[in-house]
């Protein structure tokens, strides 16, 4: 079976000191829990990240020892971090820029290049702790936001590894993403992932924007194609541990709590609300709301109570003190102007709440409070929801939420809106026991499903199924063999013939068309393999016949113009696939035209025999509306007209039907004999070049998309290392 490594800043053990002596102390989080429980084929996985423990404050004796128990009792590997990678890599660069950015909080965030450094080099040393023992095809599933850079710096050293990663936090907006420095290099390192998984369509739908609008990579039903790979984006919400909240309550620790909190709060209504401090959970504005209740709704003083714990986080950084010190302050205000003598409207406490602990309160609250500004999931909904076994209860929750997705049956509050929340509040205190259960129960048949367990089994079974998919997308990978045999054959050869796109194959794509112009080394390099003796080069294009000539002079070259539309042989005039002008233009012209006008940044192209929309420096998002309205439109009209609607590389075309580079396959494949055909394309255009070429050819596609190539390689560099290799093979 193959290896399985998980990979995440935090191990599922961490180094704790007790009693003055270092223990490895196993984690009872849900990621821990969840990928416990996967299936590997009998291997069990590999975990690799830091044992939460600065390598400063272990002596080299301890750390050895450490090291070796990770190894021998937990199948773990640590990635050891100083104080110093602790204080800019984490501290700096993931908290305080990461993750107030992507929780929409940009005027939290900093920007110190000494923090993406140390980003940078911690993915490196990430990956070379896990290259040490990873195997050529393994599956690696990458966690979270520190550890964006890694699934690149793998798929760039292991390409036939199968590499999954999780955002476990929100993915902004591309109007707040944008604003990162950084922000090409963390989407560059994400699509090193086969499988890029998030807890919500929005996030997805988020990123996938992102991707087009700064990298140029268009997606269809999930699926980014980069320039020599498939990537799939999709959505895995993720669940808990259903069971262990389910049967908390028979456990004897559970019983006890209940044992001390049920007399304390007889005949209150109890709130309870559990976070830990960060200024994305709306601590303050959550208290608030509760005073702006009983303010406005005076019958809940002296019968309702608001129980809030708040983990301790980030203790030393200011902002945090900040928020603390205003949370602190609120508490006592409210409590300070609205207790009676046997009455205290806020119980809080500042400290974490155990297992038990929680499990006791979820099944004696009333009302479950969760309004955070913005939160990637939020599981304690979900643990509440497990909890209830009586169906009773009412979550309140904010729509913001990522979690509120999937509980519509909640109330839904707007986190800012102070008196939306009061309201909501009343209306959950007020709401009938029948409601209770109607909505706890569909709530809770459908999360009972939706485990911590589910969520990774599902995961990795759609990474393994990403194999599957690669090799849809793609033709066979012209690896080192199959490049070997082509030169062999090559060699061999007395005559051949070498048919050649040109944007996207030969020339990378530039904004604008007329900047692809081919530079001096492209001109020689493609002489010098047209000169060999036997050898015919074509250049076959969807450009014009005026650019192709002016870019390629040389009359020994052969060229094919407008996708089949012109044909040039060596030393002769153009030859045209028909006489007359097409009487269509008249007609689409002014269609595709008035699209110009209502997409900025798009451009009409006429040629001789066809007409093509650019939109390629168009916002993307308006493109594709409007490519989609477009699209339909033309093919509606021309559905009489035997003419062809042709989806390019961000463009659009309307040509004759029966004008294609096939037709260019078929002139100059009928000058031979030859005794080597080979096509070299990288779009939808060049598969009617594929199709066309006689039994023998070899057909290359570049980059990845279906195809009825033979062979692929990854890009332009590939192309031009390929023909460097049939001239040397040659010489």
């Amino acid at each position: 079976m193959n290896q399985t490594i998980f990979v995440s800043n935090r191990l599922t053990v961490s180094v704790q000191k007790e009693e003055g002596e270092l223990r490895l102390v196993p984690s009872v989080g849900g990621l821990a829990t969840g990928l416990s429980s996967v299936s590997t084929g009998g291997r069990p996985p590999l975990w690799v990240g830091w044992s939460g423990i600065a390598r400063d404050d272990l002596p080299q004796k301890e750390y050895r020892r450490i090291q070796e128990e990770l190894r021998q009792n937990h199948n773990a590997i640590e990635v050891p971090l100083s104080q110093e990678d602790l204080d800019l890599f984490y501290s700096g660069f993931c908290n305080d820029t990461i993750w107030p950015l992507f929780h929409y909080f940009p005027t939290y965030t900093e920007y110190v290049s000494k923090t993406w450094k140390a980003y940078q080099d911690i993915n490196q040393r990430f990956f070379d702790v896990l290259a040490q023992v990873m195997e050529e095809d393994a599956t690696v599933w990458v966690h979270d936001y520190q550890l964006m850079l890694l699934p690149g710096l793998i798929k760039k050293e292991f390409p036939h590894a199968q590499v999954g990663f999780f955002l476990h936090i929100p993915f902004p907006s591309f109007e707040m993403f944008r604003l990162l420095p950084s922000r090409e290099a963390i989407l560059e390192g994400l699509l090193g992932a086969d499988l890029i998984g998030f807890h919500t369509y929005d996030y997805a739908r988020h990123f996938l924007s992102s991707v087009r609008r700064l990298l140029g990579f268009d997606h269809s039903m999930g699926i980014i194609r980069t320039r020599n790979r498939a990537v799939k984006v999709d959505v895995f919400p993720m669940g808990i541990d259903w069971e262990r909240f389910l049967s908390a309550g028979e456990l004897p620790a559970v019983k006890d709590v209940r044992g001390m909190i049920d007399p304390r709060y007889a005949g209150q209504k109890l709130i309870l609300s559990v976070d830990r401090l960060d200024y994305s959970k709306g601590i303050p504005t959550r208290i608030r709301a509760f005073r702006r209740l009983l303010e406005e709704y005076p019958q809940y003083i002296g019968v309702v109570t608001l129980l809030i714990i708040v983990s301790p986080s980030r203790e030393s950084v200011p902002r945090y003190m900040e928020l603390k010190r205003e949370v602190d302050e609120l508490v006592s205000d409210i409590n300070g102007r609205m207790s009676t003598l046997n009455w205290v409207p806020i119980h809080y406490q500042y400290q974490t709440a155990s297992f038990e602990e929680l499990s006791a309160l979820y099944r004696r609250a009333d009302v479950l409070l969760v309004t955070p500004l913005r939160d990637g999931m939020n599981l304690i909904a979900k643990e509440y929801l497990a909890a209830r076994t009586d169906e009773q209860g009412v979550l309140v929750l904010s729509e913001t939420a990522g979690v509120a997705r999937e509980l519509s049956e909640a109330i839904l509050v707007n986190p800012s809106d102070l008196d939306g929340i009061a309201c909501a509040i009343k209306t959950a205190l007020e709401q009938p026991r029948e409601e209770q259960n109607q909505n706890m129960r569909a709530m809770r048949n459908r999360l009972q499903r939706l485990t911590v367990q589910y969520w990774a089994q599902e995961f990795l079974d759609k990474l393994a199924e990403m194999q599957q998919l690669q090799a849809e997308h793609r033709a066979t990978p012209m690896d080192d063999a199959a490049l070997e045999q082509l030169c062999k054959r090559w060699k061999q050869s007395g005559t051949a013939l070498l048919l050649l796109d040109y944007d996207g194959t030969l020339m990378r794509f530039r904004s604008k068309p007329h900047q692809a112009k081919p530079d001096e080394d492209l001109l020689r390099l493609i002489a010098d393999v047209n000169r060999l003796p036997g050898v015919q080069v074509v250049i076959s294009s969807g450009r014009d016949r005026a650019n192709l000539q002016a870019w390629f002079p040389d009359d020994s070259l052969a060229l094919g113009a407008g996708h089949g539309a012109w044909i040039r042989d060596p030393g002769k005039e153009w030859q045209a696939a028909m006489v007359q002008v097409p009487e269509w233009k008249v007609m689409i012209t002014p269609i595709m035209q008035r699209m110009v006008d209502r997409t900025p940044g798009s451009f009409l192209e006429e040629k001789d025999f066809s007409l093509a929309w650019h939109y390629r420096n168009s916002e993307p998002e308006l493109a594709n509306v409007r490519l989609a309205e477009l699209r339909e439109t033309l093919i509606s009209l021309t559905n009489n007209l035997e003419l062809s609607v042709l989806d390019g590389n961000r463009v659009l075309e309307v040509k004759p039907a029966n004008v294609h580079k096939g037709r260019v396959v078929h002139h100059f494949a009928e000058q031979g004999p030859w005794d080597l055909i080979i096509a070299v394309g990288d779009d939808a255009t060049d598969e009617h070049m594929f199709t066309a070429l006689p039994e023998g050819a070899v057909s290359i596609k570049v980059g990845v998309g279906a195809t009825d190539a033979l062979y692929s390689i990854d890009g332009v560099e590939e192309v031009h290392r390929l023909l460097r290799r049939l001239l040397a093979t040659t010489v």
